[in-house]
């Protein structure tokens, strides 16, 4: 390659992974990784990460494509994850197991509560959910969607609002791989027979990586769960509308893949049922427009989609979401 070429393709390089960091001047010698910064030893590391962010612009263009026919359609585009390839970017951030539930079926204990649900419900305005965190480059969605739904019904059942420790659920429950991936299920499971409580996160702070298990006495504070469930809700969205409003927000896995360069608007397309990977919570719906969505709260940053949210279409099981869904109860 020539000199100049080579100049020009840094430089374009350069001044994309500038807006890609929000503002901050990267320099000539550094990329992101997982939401890291490290330096880069050689032109070559350099030029592969422009070839992710043209691949990048690539598939941008392809979804944005096929969402023109749509109401509300989502946008797709460059943010804090188009330097990444598609194989990067699920190693570092789909690391959430997928799991079969039993399909739901209703029973005399989970009656609804109500004949009545609004057609718009949203947690968020209930002073359930807090604000969005950054797993940064942990896989552990999975523990950031348990603990998100313990502190949220917490709320439900008359307590405040509080945050707790994400980091304890990722180094201490031994089902799961800590920043390697792991399973809500299995993160529920083990909080409910080893009673665990979850403390708050200014005794046991988010370290982004997996550590050894800090042990606290029986007496000190903490949120303990009681029980859960985790149903398959496939072909059944209206119930499980109604369970949100009764349960509580919901963890769900999806599959997350084309989410990497979800920018905003309603998923409707490019994503499919029975491969989840992806740990997210649900805290609301809207049916009132000609499109109903899911609210979903992820754990990716305030950067990502819309302020930290996404949103995805109701009554398809679009990306899986109604494949595997738990509820948790304190």
């Amino acid at each position: 390659m020539a000199l100049v070429e080579a100049f020009t393709l840094l430089l374009s390089c350069h001044f994309l992974l500038a807006r890609l960091s929000n503002g901050e001047l990267l320099e000539m010698n550094e990329v992101t990784v997982g939401g890291t910064f490290r330096r880069s030893s050689s032109l070559e590391q350099h030029i592969q990460t422009w070839r992710h962010i043209q691949a990048s612009v690539k598939r941008q263009a392809y979804l944005n494509s096929h969402s023109m026919d749509f109401q509300l359609p989502a946008k797709y585009g460059l943010n804090q994850f188009s330097h990444l390839s598609p194989g990067q970017f699920r190693d570092i951030y789909l690391q959430a197991w997928p799991e079969i539930a039993p399909k739901y079926n209703m029973t005399n204990h989970d009656r609804p509560r109500s004949e009545h649900y609004l057609p718009r419900f949203d947690w968020r305005e209930h002073g359930a959910v807090g604000p969005v965190q950054n797993q940064q480059s942990c896989g552990g969605c999975w523990a950031f969607s348990v603990v998100a739904a313990i502190e949220a019904v917490r709320v439900k059942d008359g307590g405040m609002l509080q945050d707790l420790s994400v980091q304890q659920v990722i180094d201490c429950d031994y089902k799961s791989q800590g920043c390697n991936g792991g399973s809500t299920i299995s993160a529920l499971e083990w909080l409910k027979q080893t009673k665990e409580k979850v403390v708050n996160e200014t005794d046991y702070p988010y370290k982004a990586e997996t550590g050894l298990c800090r042990v606290f006495p029986q007496l000190y504070g903490g949120v303990s769960v009681k029980d859960y469930t985790a149903f398959d809700f496939s072909g059944q969205e209206k119930l499980m509308k109604e369970r949100l409003v009764d349960w509580g927000p919901l963890v769900v896995i999806v599959d997350a893949t084309s989410w990497q360069d979800y920018l905003g608007g309603v998923i409707q397309h490019h994503c499919s049922s029975r491969h989840a990977n992806h740990a997210v919570l649900i805290v609301g719906y809207d049916t009132t427009g000609e499109v109903p969505f899911w609210i979903i709260r992820n754990s990716w940053g305030t950067s990502w989609g819309d302020g930290g949210y996404a949103y995805v279409k109701m009554w398809d099981n679009m990306c899986g979401i109604a494949d595997t869904v738990a509820a948790v109860f304190l």
